[in-house]
């Protein structure tokens, strides 16, 4: 391609996802005059994983507040903790305000991109059959979009119903249903007391138990709405209280930290409230660190698990049947199977192939875990930048903030190759590696590296997921790119 006019950022980008990433990477890149980009999605719609994840009592677990764009600020959240059908009309809005559809080319899967090491250009092909070019390709797929299904033996032969918590048909009656709920995570607890509530007679198999502690939610009441209409100021200083408790909470995730007991103690405190049965309760106490898998917030779990049409137990399933699910025990009829089992978190980019110089394929270089500089940029991978990439996930704090953080990053980088006639930027090998050698250090502090198994941890070991830091710490180191780190190529 030949090099751009200086007076025109006229440099053709490429984005993958309508999520939050995929939003702030568009609605950034045209506050700073860069027109020429075109955003991939595989759905018919923007969303993301809100779009996704329609289950019943969907909802994040950080405060409305906080969980939504800095520059973009809503004054009408119901509630402290928004459900989906309102962090979903949010991106919506978004998308629209800033003019971001005409971008979007819908209904669209990236199945690769490939980067020309002759024109420096990434080459794009889509479900569609298609193959463009740009000369930036962003991924901004997240971590949280591929459903994960246990390995069952016998399951595709179960005659009733299957669900995954991301792949929900609203439309299934589970009144008086038999039901079998495999899985205990952040969304299982939150399905779990829905179809509770619904009438059915659920089962839930549990391998590990969670750490669950109060979600402090409720509606905003009327003359909050009004100061956050007509005093941004309160907002914003709601905001920043918001953004500073969750930043201490992080002292939490620490090995031997009072803060970690504290945690324990509210969780026993919740789950004495509501279970009375002795035996339950020893069922549903985690023999791990606080904070060593995620800490999941829920008023109404426990309270689900200690009705009369729900049973919990650790049995393992040897297979499903027809009919049912086996255990040692024998086998159990059900009418459904509902899946709280997550998302692929580790895989990250799979199945879209992502080849660099040398026709190197990203999902072999990252076989034994994937690893980034500063979770954004990949030794080999020039003009690529990934948003919500390798530890950047957070334990205590908003991701929407990270991500704004990776934001400001590709367009400091996009930037400095406009001004300075650079064609393509591509980290040094030896800034990856020093900056995870680094993050590899900080682990050892933390409690997510004591042993349990977690969607953080890859299966050889290596937490691949987790920001081992304060949020504010990442932000200051993304704040300009530093192209010393940097091999330059010009034209």
């Amino acid at each position: 391609m030949s090099v751009k006019n200086k007076k025109e950022k006229s440099t053709s980008i490429a984005i993958v996802g309508t999520g939050f990433g995929g939003l702030a990477a568009a609605i950034q890149l045209k506050k700073n005059g860069f027109h020429n980009f075109k955003i991939f999605e595989k759905s018919n719609s923007v969303g993301g994983t809100w779009r996704e994840n329609t289950y019943p009592g969907a909802a994040c677990d950080v405060p409305s507040h906080l969980y939504s764009f800095s520059f973009e600020p809503n004054p009408n959240w119901p509630r402290k903790y928004s459900a989906q059908p309102e962090i979903l009309s949010y991106l919506e809005h978004c998308a629209k305000k800033y003019g971001i559809l005409p971008h979007i080319q819908f209904n669209s899967e990236i199945e690769s991109a490939s980067w020309d090491d002759q024109s420096r250009i990434w080459k794009v092909k889509t479900s569609k059959g298609e193959t463009l070019e740009y000369d930036v390709f962003v991924s901004a797929v997240g971590q949280l979009n591929r459903p994960a299904l246990p390995s069952i033996k016998g399951l595709e032969s179960f005659s009733g119903r299957i669900f995954h918590s991301a792949k929900w048909d609203p439309s299934y009656n589970f009144a008086g249903k038999k039901v079998a709920a495999i899985g205990t995570g952040a969304s299982a607890i939150q399905f779990i007391p829905q179809i509770v509530n619904q009438g059915a007679e659920v089962t839930v198999f549990q391998r590990t138990p969670p750490w669950v502690v109060p979600k402090p939610d409720r509606k905003y009441f009327w003359f909050e709405k009004l100061f956050f209409k007509y005093l941004p100021g309160y907002r914003l200083l709601l905001r920043f209280q918001i953004y500073i408790w969750n930043e201490i909470r992080m002292i939490a995730f620490q090995k031997n930290n009072h803060a970690n007991k504290i945690v324990k103690w509210m969780s026993l405190s919740h789950m004495k409230k509501f279970i009375k049965d002795p035996a339950l309760r020893q069922i549903l106490t985690p023999d791990y660190p606080a904070g060593c898998k995620r800490i999941l917030l829920s008023n109404d779990y426990y309270e689900a698990l200690a009705k009369p049409n729900t049973r919990v137990t650790p049995e393992a399933i040897t297979e499903v049947n027809t009919e049912g699910i086996v255990t040692k025990n024998g086998t159990e009829k059900y009418d459904a199977i509902v899946f709280g089992t997550g998302f692929k978190a580790t895989e990250f980019l799979s199945p879209m192939k992502v080849i660099g110089t040398q026709k190197q394929d990203l999902n072999e270089v990252w076989k034994k875990g994937a690893e980034a500089y500063l979770g954004v940029t990949v030794a080999g991978f020039p003009n690529f930048y990934i948003l919500y990439g390798p530890n950047t996930n957070l334990a205590h704090n908003s991701i929407v903030y990270m991500i704004e953080s990776q934001v400001r990053y590709l367009i400091s980088a996009l930037n400095e190759m406009h001004s300075r006639g650079i064609q393509a930027l591509v980290p040094k090998l030896r800034s990856m590696e020093t900056y995870n050698e680094s993050l590899e250090e900080k682990f050892g502090k933390f409690v997510w590296d004591t042993g349990c198994t977690s969607w953080y941890i890859n299966s050889s070991g290596k937490n691949t997921n987790n920001w081992p830091g304060h949020t504010y710490e990442y932000s200051r180191k993304t704040q300009k790119i530093d192209l010393s780190k940097y091999d330059i190529l010009s034209a």
